[in-house]
């Protein structure tokens, strides 16, 4: 295994000449130390079976089903399915998935503490994710923000963006709703977490989940507070030309892992619409999603 860093302040960590199979526990211990200290971390030159990728998932936290069933492969609920192709026996995972900033279930009781993409198809162009460091987000506020957020909590749903599924066409919107709100209830977290292994200062927010914010006695503050924020760490540019914003390119055969916690993440979808399929697999660790209690 040899392991490269790449230049420039987004860059990534790449590991070459890995073998899941005759990885050694120190091996995976030394790529998580990358995940969490550099937050994007390639295996290059991966060749992997569906079941091999969820044996992969396993070296490095515990792989969760995401909830709704429709983005699940065939071969393993796993696996998080995003996918245009037309096949004839129907469709497989969701098209065009993850076109906002967000990270990976905000807006669950467990969020995710890796997020592990496999691309399979790759579009001839815009070949990315468009990534935010939210540490370094939180070190270039405003002074007046970071006191502003200093002691309060934000409240995370998923009522935005949930698509819609088969089973809902043809159902009254409010039960819709309802049924979101049941099933995923908001959760609230710190705005600032402390991030369980680095230490570092989070800022936990994003454009997709993020609807409330109340200081340390559950009162509710302006929501144009969280409007500030969103537009400070770039997450309302347009341009995607904001100093926070980043993009991470793919290559046929990458695995890239990256910090749940600390990025939020944007898709770059192919205004092509051409063939592109990729699978996600989301993992837990050992850790809490960070040392604070939501009071």
């Amino acid at each position: 295994m040899r392991i490269t860093a790449g230049s420039g302040p987004h860059a990534s960590i790449e590991v070459h000449d890995f073998d899941p199979a005759m990885a050694s526990t120190d091996d995976v211990a030394r790529i998580r130390r990358h995940v969490y200290a550099d937050k994007v971390v390639v295996l290059k030159s991966q060749q992997l079976k569906p079941a091999a990728f969820v044996e992969l998932g396993r070296h490095f936290g515990t792989p969760v089903p995401y909830y709704e069933p429709m983005y699940h492969h065939p071969e393993s609920d796993v696996i998080f399915v995003s996918s245009n192709l037309r096949r004839a026996e129907g469709q497989i995972g969701v098209p065009k998935t993850g076109g906002f900033w967000h990270a990976d279930y905000q807006f669950m009781p467990q969020p995710f503490a890796i997020t592990m993409f496999y691309p399979q198809l790759l579009p001839s162009t815009t070949r990315g994710t468009r990534f935010i460091n939210m540490a370094a987000a939180y070190n270039r506020l405003s002074p007046r923000l970071k006191d502003a957020i200093a002691g309060t909590f934000c409240t995370h749903s998923a009522r935005r963006y949930v698509k819609i599924r088969p089973c809902d066409v043809y159902r009254p919107i409010g039960e819709v709703l309802a049924d979101i709100e049941r099933v995923t209830p908001p959760q609230r977290w710190p705005t600032v977490l402390s991030h369980p292994v680095t230490g570092e200062q989070i800022l936990y927010l994003s454009e997709a989940f993020t609807f409330g914010i109340q200081d340390a006695r559950g009162n509710a503050l302006p929501t144009s507070l969280i409007e500030d924020l969103l537009a400070e760490t770039g997450q309302l540019d347009t341009s995607y030309r904001h100093r926070n914003i980043f993009v991470q390119t793919y290559e046929p055969g990458d695995v890239v892992l990256w910090d749940n916690r600390t990025l939020i993440h944007r898709a770059l979808h192919n205004p092509g619409n051409d063939p592109t399929e990729s699978y996600r697999i989301t993992l837990t660790d050992e850790h809490p999603l960070t040392n604070e209690v939501a009071a």
